[in-house]
């Protein structure tokens, strides 16, 4: 009996053992581990703070880039469009990048003879056969729309017949004029507005990426109405803010699109003080017959902005 009560004892004295074993074991392991996060927890706070002031340096850099930019505008493109005409086409833009570009292009010496505005329905797939119906209904006699039958090479014809000079001379009375963008406007693809004089150039200024299921179509809708602007008289600018050079923003499906864009101009940071001084050296550029990708993402090919 002193016997087994011993093996009792003894038992428990090792299970005791054990557990208080494991119990410093853990202890230990578990301040091991607490030292490790802690210190990883130190490191990422470190991290965050160094890329936070980097971030805020970055956003001054830029920020005392867009006032020099501001600045010396006026100066950089004075007296490079003299005597010229430029018509506005607008979709997605916004107001703050139309009022400053007008305000540029007014100080080359060029005249803005007014703004189209399109609404989001022109890049609508559910109502891309309600605007080719219309742009041969309204197409002013004489004028030709191109052979291709997407919306957007449609509607830049169509466009192009009413908005573009061509050498120096309409290509529509101001009446047919009237009655092309009074019936797109009734049809809900402009906003209603006065109906400019036709112009040398066009600057197409848009926003940036376009999001949705049907983004990259949309994108390719204001890409492709931009080039067949550009063919229509002196030349065309397609210019949109920064995202505008992603896979669904316009100004990046301009790029990619081979032959058919090619003779257009790209700028694709217009929300900054120099892409907006690179956009009017862009139409001078192309008034000399020469084009380029201008603008900070990977695919501007020909830097910031065309040499002065």
């Amino acid at each position: 009996m002193i016997s087994l009560r011993y093996h009792a004892v003894s038992i428990a004295a090792v299970f005791l053992a054990l557990a208080v074993g494991v119990f410093l074991g853990a202890s230990g392991l578990s301040d091991r581990l607490l030292s490790a996060v802690s210190a990883e927890r130190d490191d990422l706070s470190t991290q965050v703070d160094k890329l936070t002031a980097e971030r805020n340096e970055l956003a001054a850099a830029q920020q005392s880039a867009d006032e020099f930019a501001a600045r010396v505008g006026p100066a950089a493109v004075r007296n490079l469009l003299p005597g010229k005409t430029v018509a506005l086409v607008t979709t997605g833009a916004d107001q703050a990048d139309r009022d400053a570009l007008a305000a540029l292009v007014g100080q080359a010496g060029a005249t803005v003879t007014g703004e189209v505005a399109l609404t989001d329905a022109v890049a609508d797939p559910a109502r891309a056969d309600q605007l080719r119906e219309l742009t041969s209904q309204l197409l002013p006699s004489g004028a030709q729309l191109p052979a291709a039958s997407d919306t957007g090479s449609l509607a830049g014809g169509l466009l192009g017949a009413v908005l573009v000079a061509r050498g120096g001379q309409p290509q529509s009375t101001p009446d047919q004029a009237q009655a092309v963008l009074s019936g797109l406007a009734a049809a809900g693809f402009v906003r209603p507005g006065d109906t400019p004089k036709p112009a040398n150039l066009v600057l197409v200024l848009t926003g940036g990426a376009l999001s949705g299921i049907d983004a990259g179509d949309a994108a390719a809708v204001t890409a492709r109405l931009a080039a067949e602007l550009d063919r229509a008289g002196a030349g065309a600018v397609l210019a949109g803010r920064s995202g505008s050079a992603s896979s669904t923003g316009p100004v990046g499906v301009a790029r990619a699109g081979g032959s058919a864009t090619a003779g257009l101009s790209t700028v694709d940071d217009v929300d900054t003080g120099s892409g907006r001084v690179a956009a009017v050296l862009a139409l001078r550029e192309q008034l000399d017959g020469r084009v380029g990708r201008y603008g900070s993402a990977e695919s501007a090919n020909d830097g910031a902005s065309p040499a002065l």
